[in-house]
């Protein structure tokens, strides 16, 4: 075990003992660029409570920051906020080490933990239910499906302190601990990065949780997610950023995503950008031969329009746009406008497919899938402008106050 890894203080006696993963570059298909981290809090009062576990391969790190505080047989406690396994992945292996007296989760968290590790022996508490730690008081709220029917978060009142789970979180590996010692640019970015291809698809759920905790009347000092930064000083900016997304606030932009074989597509793509700029719209263009899927999410997630392009291959869509469009279906992003458009040889089904694909996704299209053959004229570049410039005026129209 690394000995030589320590705790980090969050308040009076509440320390952060997760682990640092420097390596990670895929969760879920979802491109973690910077790595991540897997938080892990410890409490210390009458009880000594640890606060979620961390992924297993992590879990002689965890022991190793317990130490440097406590040694951790003389825990008590363990609450699992959320049985995925890159927070309770250990559990089984921590309990085994801290032999705790109780072992806490929500009611749907107790049997999932059953399911993961029959062998373990789990109870469940209450929403709204406070639990006397001797001298400290946590209180649990449920917040199913932010974003498994498993979910809570949990309360520290001595502290105004929020373990949030996966709420608020990010996937951004960092040396340091605290919101307000990294670069407000990188924390956007990856906030909003982890809401779009995380927590997008549970905007319902996440809008009611938000409304349930705001209402609470309880003083929020410091919230603790379960990935990335501890909030701080901050967290005021994060509830903004929250509010508009749960609400699918969108701005005046358009995002191209398209791929080619011999350029044709592409150059479609260029003359519609050409029409949305015109038009009066910000757009983005993302050709999938050197785009994520996962940043296109991003791109998405306070977009206006989505307009996508694909040459026709074996009668069927290229494969990137058929991963890309799979991918955001799951997402479901609400409320945007959009359009269809490719370039074919032999028969012309890609755009008809995509526009399918973009029905299926509920984005109000506003015109009909366009074609062109082979090199596309100066005729076919034309309709692609005014194609853009179509999407825009709708834009301005739907969303009047996005610009």
């Amino acid at each position: 075990m690394a000995q030589e890894l320590t705790a980090s203080k969050v308040a009076e006696n509440v320390y952060w003992v997760g682990a640092i993963d420097w390596e990670v570059r895929n969760f879920h298909g979802y491109l973690t660029s910077r790595g991540s981290t897997y938080n892990a809090f410890l409490v210390l009062a009458d009880k000594i409570t640890l606060i979620d576990t961390v992924k297993k391969p992590f879990c002689d790190e965890l022991l190793a920051r317990i130490s440097s505080v406590v040694d951790p047989s003389k825990i008590d406690y363990i609450v699992s906020n959320h049985s995925e396994m890159d927070h309770s992945g250990s559990l089984l292996e921590v309990a085994a080490a801290v032999k705790p007296e109780r072992i806490f989760a929500s009611a749907q968290g107790q049997k999932a933990l059953a399911e993961h590790f029959p062998s373990l022996k789990v109870e469940a508490v209450a929403d709204g239910q406070t639990l006397d730690l001797g001298g400290r008081r946590l209180s649990f709220f449920e917040t199913r499906m932010c974003h498994w029917p498993d979910s809570m978060v949990s309360y520290l009142h001595e502290c105004g302190l929020l373990f949030s789970q996966d709420a608020f979180g990010m996937h951004l590996a960092s040396a340091e601990r605290f919101d307000d010692e990294i670069d407000m640019y990188l924390l956007e970015h990856e906030l909003g990065k982890y809401y779009a291809n995380i927590l997008m698809p549970l905007s319902a759920p996440i809008k009611r949780a938000l409304e349930k905790l705001v209402g609470s009347g309880l003083d929020f000092k410091i919230v603790a997610p379960d990935h990335g930064p501890i909030w701080r000083k901050n967290f005021a900016w994060v509830l903004e950023h929250y509010d508009r997304w749960v609400s699918a606030r969108r701005t005046n932009k358009a995002v191209i995503v398209y791929d080619t074989m011999w350029q044709s597509t592409r150059r479609m793509a260029e003359a519609v950008c050409d029409g949305l700029v015109g038009g009066g719209t910000k757009a983005v263009v993302m050709p999938m031969e050197s785009s994520h899927r996962s940043d296109v999410a991003s791109e998405i997630l306070e977009a206006g329009a989505l307009l996508v392009g694909s040459p026709t291959i074996n009668n069927q869509i290229f494969p990137s746009l058929a991963d890309v469009l799979c991918y955001l279906q799951g997402l479901k992003p609400a409320g945007l406008i959009g359009a269809a458009f490719g370039s074919y040889g032999w028969s012309g089904d890609a755009p008809k497919l995509l526009a399918a694909a973009l029905e299926t996704m509920k984005v109000e299209q506003v015109a009909e899938p366009l074609r062109a053959k082979y090199i596309p004229t100066p005729d076919d570049l034309a309709a692609c402008r005014e194609l853009g410039g179509k999407v825009a005026q709708r834009l301005a129209e739907k969303y009047p106050a996005a610009g």
